[in-house]
């Protein structure tokens, strides 16, 4: 893809990653879409692109809700009167323990702390591609739908249902890679490691220091890192249905 001119909406842009990749896109002549629930957060990254000279609009929006998102990519059709590319980036964590004993007492992970996390990472994936594509084909556009995954899809302790939402979001791409192919339409996913985010911020230091222990390059990776690893997904038209590890080596 030519990112000179597309036009590439960014899900959970207020903040971290998504705003890092829409600086670094914008840096590649792109026009930004930024999708967010934080609106302040939308508007610090929209100021930061029109620096770079981008066009820049924010949609605020909730992705788990289907209503506030049809919404939203119907406006960005309006305004932009093309779609090229979506990078789904929105996430939450909230971890914890499937079950714990603690002091003889036995507790258990809510499901409303599951699904909170499920909500977002998944039918917020779902709700945000569906839109996409269905705008893509509607204008006939060649594009391309990017997931953020994660190196803890493998599985990783505390993380029941972080984990299985970044594994879900992976496969979503490869089965979009598959059938949208024939629209022209490129799928695929990036599963960043630990990297210096504000939800990296919110583990505990132990827990930051035991996960750079299983990095071979002993640091956390850094958002532009992950920026760079979109943007080549962008440009490069063989890439489609993977999953693009950037972890510096990390394995749980």
């Amino acid at each position: 893809m030519d990112l000179n001119n597309s036009v590439i909406a960014i899900t959970g842009a207020g903040q971290g990653l998504g705003q890092m990749m829409a600086v670094t896109l914008a840096q590649a002549g792109v026009d930004l879409a930024l999708i967010d629930f934080n609106e302040e957060g939308l508007k610090e990254t929209q100021k930061q692109c029109q620096m770079l000279s981008a066009k820049a609009l924010i949609y605020k929006a909730d992705v788990s809700n289907e209503v506030q998102v049809e919404i939203a990519f119907e406006q960005i059709v309006a305004d932009f009167g093309q779609l090229n590319g979506l990078v789904n980036n929105a996430g939450v964590l909230r971890d914890g323990l499937l079950v714990k004993v603690k002091d003889g007492e036995l507790t258990k992970m809510p499901l409303e702390q599951f699904n909170t996390v499920m909500n977002v990472n998944v039918t917020g994936t779902f709700l945000c591609g569906r839109e996409a594509a269905a705008s893509m084909i509607e204008l006939g556009n060649q594009g391309v739908i990017i997931n953020i995954s994660s190196v803890a899809r493998a599985g990783n302790i505390g993380q029941t249902n972080y984990s299985a939402s970044k594994a879900a979001v992976a496969t979503l791409a490869v089965c979009w890679a598959k059938e949208l192919g024939r629209y022209g339409i490129r799928a695929a996913a990036v599963a960043p490691g630990i990297v210096h985010t504000a939800m990296a911020d919110q583990l505990k230091p132990e827990a930051i220091d035991r996960l750079k222990q299983m990095v071979p390059l002993s640091r956390m990776g850094e958002a532009s890192e992950i920026a760079h690893a979109v943007k080549f997904i962008f440009e490069n038209d063989y890439f489609t249905g993977r999953v693009l590890e950037v972890d510096g080596g990390m394995r749980m």
